[in-house]
């Protein structure tokens, strides 16, 4: 469900208050642990993180208007979630990230192809987040991405 907000603090303002203090220690996670260059900005209705035009000038493949999206982070009806690309397009990064989850919670993995869903908030293993976060530079990620479109 994608927010109307134009802002972050719009889209936090909007939250239902038993998830703003979920979204908010999920957010500080990842601005905490955040490599240097990406951009927190709304991106498809999501407080989202983008590598911006100022350091990949040819943005987002399906539409080069936007900045190249990195991550998301969402509260959906039924979920907090978490959209990683770095996930998605990282076999290495991804069994890396299955691996470690079962440390850090005792939920299962709720997981789509770049989406992780945490139906308790609660249990959102921020200090798993905070080393995923860490793991791809921006340089990294845009690499990653432009090996993606040749293939």
């Amino acid at each position: 469900m994608a927010a109307k907000a134009t802002t972050v603090k719009e889209y936090l303002a909007e939250l239902p208050p038993e998830r703003l203090p979920f979204m908010e220690a999920l957010r500080d996670t990842i601005l905490k642990h955040l490599p240097k260059g990406f951009k927190e900005e709304m991106s498809y209705g999501m407080i989202g993180y983008v590598v911006p035009h100022s350091i990949y000038p040819a943005g987002y493949h399906c539409d080069p208007k936007l900045p190249l999206p990195f991550i998301s982070i969402a509260s959906q009806k039924n979920f907090i979630a978490l959209y990683h690309m770095g996930i998605y397009a990282s076999p290495t990064l991804l069994k890396w990230f299955t691996d470690e989850y079962p440390k850090h919670s005792k939920t299962k993995l709720d997981m789509g192809k770049s989406c992780i869903r945490f139906k308790k908030p609660q249990d959102i293993p921020l200090p798993l987040i905070a080393e995923l976060i860490k793991k791809m530079s921006v340089q990294n990620w845009v690499d990653l991405y432009e090996a993606q479109l040749k293939q």
